[in-house]
């Protein structure tokens, strides 16, 4: 795709320049601090071992899968849309050599990239906290399951985070596209309980998709499925979204 390698590399670069990254990095490491600190706590003041080493990043992941990591994708889907929108910015890349689906693509690889790096730093940063503290339970298998949970956990969040671009192109105020996902997040949640045989249709039902990867019994037909409900989602929220950014009158 002409053009598409520059437009990547430069949406990248816009990208470091944000401070909510390092807003993210910083609640990560406070999240996995406080986490590890109060796992410290309750081992030495009551005997009691509630997660080892492998354990522990499986329960920063499913705390981080539904907090920090959509809203701060939230906050980059926003800011790459209806931020540039608003700022008059986007004219500057519609203007360069490249075409519309070209900068729009390399808008999504960036922030699907940025999930996947907040992932594996989120991953590192436990891995690490939990072989501090508890260095007697560390076990290949056990690190090879946090790997597969972490990078299973990027598709769905991905997903989310399609849905949230769409909306910022159908939406004109980056507020109202954070209200709005934040209302999805909370609908869809509540869907897929009222709804539990309908769940795999609520998006946000498979934020923790991870757990079928680690299961002692691997569901090859369940994650095979909800993969297809998923690429399908993302196709659609992919489509519909480039379809309104290529009809916005600059």
């Amino acid at each position: 795709m002409p053009g598409f390698k520059a437009a990547f590399l430069i949406e990248l670069v816009k990208l470091s320049k944000k401070k909510k990254i390092i807003a993210a990095a910083i609640l990560s490491i406070l999240a996995v601090t406080v986490g590890q600190v109060a796992v410290t706590v309750i081992k030495h003041g009551f005997g009691l071992r509630i997660v080892g080493s492998a354990e522990f990043p499986l329960v920063v992941l499913s705390i981080l899968i539904y907090t920090i990591l959509p809203l701060f994708s939230t906050f980059v889907a926003i800011d790459m849309f209806n931020g540039e929108f608003a700022s008059n910015t986007m004219k500057i890349s519609l203007t360069r050599p490249v075409s519309r689906f070209g900068v729009f693509s390399a808008k999504v690889s960036t922030l699907a990239l940025f999930i996947l790096a907040n992932l594996l730093f989120v991953m590192i940063i436990s891995v690490i906290a939990g072989l501090l503290f508890n260095p007697s339970t560390a076990d290949l298998l056990g690190l090879t399951r946090v790997l597969f949970a972490y990078l299973s956990s990027f598709l769905p969040v991905f997903i989310f985070s399609l849905l949230v671009v769409f909306l910022s192109n159908l939406l004109r105020g980056g507020l109202a596209v954070f209200f709005l996902s934040i209302i999805v997040f909370i609908l869809f949640n509540a869907l897929g309980i009222v709804f539990a045989s309908y769940s795999s249709f609520f998006i946000t039902s498979m934020f923790d998709w991870y757990s079928l990867w680690i299961s002692e019994t691997i569901n090859g037909f369940k994650i095979f499925r909800q993969i297809l409900i998923m690429l399908g989602s993302g196709i659609m929220f992919f489509t519909a979204g480039f379809y309104l950014f290529d009809r916005k009158e600059i």
